[in-house]
């Protein structure tokens, strides 16, 4: 039976001044903590269902609205709506430095738990960015919607393109259920993800790069849709060539959805997607519990 836990609200202070908002589930007794990173152009709450389904499984979930997006930026912009998106003081490097500052709360609220981190899209580019100096605070990393993060194998251009002629939207892109499409240009919280409008030249930059040698090696697993237009398959498999050569890692999985778009866990299979996402962590994080 599901049950449909309680979502407590917090923020904390990052260290340029922001106000960060969090969310937390938490079931009775959790088997390890997991933490959202959600992409650009949304914001944590639309992560709901996802949360839900880790909290049934056994999980302790947190997540938080990132710098310019959700409730973080509706305060960090005096509720000008049309301003989020804007990153704030410290840029990019502020918003991997609120992942670590996230994860080192998560820890402190959960000691002894085994902690993994959930990261999508540009949440996901963030985290690989994190990981390149911060591999200790995690024991197991899903990247979804992602890509290796160079040129040609990471599209900074229209990402509905390929998919404009499905609709008028613009972001048929994002999932092949109209209803979800719907819903994202519904939401008064989510906007078009136009990395150098939103961010200027200068931090864009910052999202490219590759793997560094991870300090302390973890498992991987790099999921996302074969339609899926930021990065598809061919960059997840570059992605993953790199942590195994560059980043040192043993454990890395690459699970193609065929068919499926950006948002996997969004998907008109989410169910299955969300279910293999449990069943990895479990085998990863706590696999003596099996």
């Amino acid at each position: 039976m599901q049950i449909t836990a309680l979502r407590d609200e917090s923020t904390f202070v990052d260290l340029q001044g922001v106000t960060i908002h969090e969310y937390r589930w938490k079931p009775g007794r959790p088997k390890g903590a997991i933490l959202l990173a959600h992409g650009l152009g949304e914001h944590a709450l639309r992560w709901e269902h996802v949360a839900q389904r880790l909290v049934n499984a056994g999980y302790a979930v947190h997540a938080i609205d990132q710098r310019g997006h959700g409730a973080t930026g509706i305060e960090q912009h005096g509720g000008d709506l049309a301003k989020l998106g804007r990153l704030g003081p410290g840029g990019m490097r502020a918003v991997v430095g609120d992942l670590v500052t996230a994860l080192k709360r998560m820890r402190g609220a959960h000691p002894g738990l085994p902690v993994g981190l959930l990261g999508h899209s540009w949440g996901s580019l963030s985290t690989q960015i994190l990981l390149d100096r911060h591999s200790e605070l995690v024991d197991a990393v899903v990247l979804s919607g992602t890509a290796l993060r160079l040129p040609g194998s990471m599209n900074a251009g229209d990402l509905n393109a390929r998919h404009a002629h499905l609709g008028g939207t613009g972001y048929e892109w994002l999932s092949r259920d109209q209803a979800v499409v719907d819903a994202f240009v519904a939401d008064p919280l989510t906007f078009p993800a136009k990395v150098l409008q939103l961010f200027g030249p200068i931090e864009g930059a910052r999202l490219f790069g590759v793997p560094s040698r991870l300090a302390h090696p973890i498992p991987l697993l790099i999921v996302g849709g074969s339609d899926d237009t930021l990065g598809g398959p061919r960059s997840m498999r570059r992605l993953a060539d790199m942590y195994r050569r560059r980043g040192g890692l043993d454990d890395v999985t690459v699970t193609v959805y065929p068919g499926a778009r950006h948002e996997i866990v969004n998907e008109i299979n989410r169910a299955k997607v969300l279910d293999d996402l449990v069943e990895w962590f479990d085998a990863r994080l706590v696999p003596t519990q099996q």
